[in-house]
């Protein structure tokens, strides 16, 4: 399960119920069952994680039951279930079974273990024409409390410029367009730029793949309808600052070797990634931004039944397109170990 999933949940599980709360406190109500749940279903995933915690008061601090994992952990006192419904009224359920994660980052609640519910299936290809709707249904065995909640896909859409394979090079000192029509159920568009290439190491000339994000900026579309023409702007120029703070290795990348052992690098593709939320999703995403006004209470937003969080989709599309020759070149006076392809 990817570090950000796991991030973003400790992210809204704070915002949820800790924010704005004493850390010692003493309990002056009977103890109730809250859910906390996240979920993203994308048609990009073959497999597909729900986080599920419970809020919790006690006598003392309420940081140091966040950091025990029976304090906010499920375990196997509940169910948890995937249901996908076509238009047609057919449908097919996933069950989710509870697994640990080892990779969760320091932070309120415990790690670096954490339980997730996991669960394998691939979204059908014909997905748009089924209109398939995914609901998440949460059984609790001891109470029988139940908590649910429901999303549509994010659909694929057009991407118009860049186009496929069409060759780019970062040397106009002009801004340039990204231009694609809306998905419908999309809602926000997150734009990024991977640039693979390849590191070449000194003494065993292995190779080694890489690749760097330049994140450009994010839009929204008026309406979840789609067909909508969207377009951003971007530096093409930038470029380069960009991988002269990225490309070279440092120590916090987690790489088994160091700037000095790289002999060359070499160029590969750039990757026009658009990664889409859906509405809730989206939603969710504006309740908890920054506030920039006089009134700086936020209001709470779930689109959970019989509990909080998110249950939302969110789609990912790129498309490939070829490094230029004069980029190449460029990349040669950033004087950080790139040489020029063969015939390029």
């Amino acid at each position: 399960m990817k570090r950000f999933v796991l991030r973003f949940m400790t992210f809204i599980m704070l915002l949820s119920f800790l924010a704005g709360c004493e850390t010692d406190f003493d309990v002056t109500a009977p103890w109730k069952d809250i859910t906390v749940v996240y979920g993203l279903i994308s048609q990009n995933d073959s497999v597909h994680y729900i986080k599920v915690n419970k809020a919790f008061l006690g006598e003392g601090n309420a940081y140091t039951y966040a950091q025990i994992a029976d304090s906010s952990s499920y375990g196997d006192n509940i169910e948890v279930t995937i249901v996908e419904k076509a238009k047609n009224g057919s449908t097919r359920s996933f069950a989710c079974e509870p697994t640990t994660v080892f990779d969760k980052e320091p932070g309120i609640f415990y790690y670096p273990e954490q339980e997730v519910y996991k669960t394998t299936f691939k979204v059908p290809v014909n997905y748009t024409e089924q209109e398939l709707m995914y609901s998440l249904v949460i059984r609790n065995k001891i109470t029988g409390k139940i908590v649910s909640a429901q999303t549509p896909l994010v659909k694929d859409f057009t991407i118009e410029t860049p186009r496929p394979a069409q060759q780019i090079d970062f040397i106009s000192e002009n801004n340039q367009k990204i231009k694609w029509i809306s998905a419908k159920d999309g809602r926000r568009y997150n734009i990024a730029i991977r640039f693979w290439f390849a590191d070449v190491m000194e003494t065993t000339h292995d190779t080694v793949a890489r690749y760097i994000d330049w994140n450009l900026t994010s839009t929204k579309s008026s309406t979840i309808e789609g067909g909508e023409s969207l377009e951003i702007l971007y530096s093409p120029l930038s470029f380069y600052e960009v991988c002269k703070n990225l490309v070279p290795v440092r120590e916090s990348y987690g790489l088994n070797y160091t700037e000095n052992d790289v002999d060359v690098r070499l160029a590969d593709r750039f990757e026009f990634r658009f990664m889409v939320a859906g509405d809730e999703l989206n939603t969710y995403m504006e309740v908890n931004e920054p506030a920039t006004g006089i009134v700086q209470e936020k209001p709470e937003y779930t689109n959970i039944v019989n509990g909080i969080g998110l249950f939302s989709s969110r789609y990912t599309k790129f498309i490939s397109i070829p490094v230029g020759s004069r980029t190449q070149d460029n990349l040669v006076e950033q004087n950080i170990r790139f040489i020029k392809k063969i015939g390029k």
